[in-house]
């Protein structure tokens, strides 16, 4: 298994990310963490780690430069900045298709929070590279038009008791033109802080990509 910290250029600045590749790869995920969060969130990485079982490559990347992550702690405006953070995955995305080693694999993307709207916007601007996509926790309701661009199929994972939360999930999943599901963890909370919610999160994501991210549909 392949295991090392790479730089993502974007533009004018370098996104640093954590970078996994399984022995018998059958694709890459890459993760889109949400606000106030990094690419060390404990909750990805548990998700990443199930993945990695079910044979797949991720890539959990830090979408702010250390600068703006600090900026954004004050002001919260960088994590609302869809377009900024979609644009940056879809290069991302880029990214994994000029490496020799992940070049010829599927990739499908997972969001949590506002990353959920800035990986369904990526998936809408690279509808021949992207197969599926994942949101936990997510507000896909801020991707806005490009909902109805989504050339992917959509899991969109929400916990039960996240009222609000699953409300945004069910509006934007009617804009979807594409297959959707909505997988309700039942009695959780926006972070699936519960015994067993993010385990079953990781298999819902696992058992997603494992349905469309296959040779087929690269």
């Amino acid at each position: 298994m392949l295991s090392e910290t790479v730089t993502v250029p974007s533009g004018t600045v370098a996104l640093p990310g954590d970078l996994v590749v399984p022995d018998e790869v059958r694709g890459m995920v890459l993760f889109a963490h949400g606000s106030g969060s990094s690419r060390f969130s404990p909750r990805n990485r548990a998700v990443a780690a199930e993945l990695h079982r079910a044979g797949f490559g991720t890539l959990l990347l830090d979408l702010l430069t250390e600068d703006e992550e600090r900026d954004d702690l004050v002001t919260a405006r960088h994590r609302f900045d869809i377009g900024l953070l979609a644009r940056r995955l879809a290069e991302t995305v880029d990214y994994v298709e000029q490496r020799p080693d992940t070049a010829d694999l599927p990739v499908g993307l997972f969001g949590a929070s506002t990353g959920a709207a800035a990986a369904l916007v990526a998936a809408a601007e690279r509808p021949r590279r992207v197969s599926a996509v994942v949101s936990r926790g997510g507000r896909p309701d801020l991707a806005d038009e490009a909902l109805e661009l989504v050339a992917a199929p959509v899991l969109l994972i929400v916990g039960g008791n996240d009222e609000t939360v699953l409300d945004l999930n069910r509006r934007a999943a009617g804009r979807l033109p594409v297959k959707h599901e909505i997988h309700v963890v039942p009695g959780a909370t926006h972070l699936f802080p519960e015994p067993g919610a993010l385990q079953e999160v990781a298999e819902a994501a696992a058992g997603w990509f494992g349905d469309y991210l296959t040779p087929a549909s690269r």
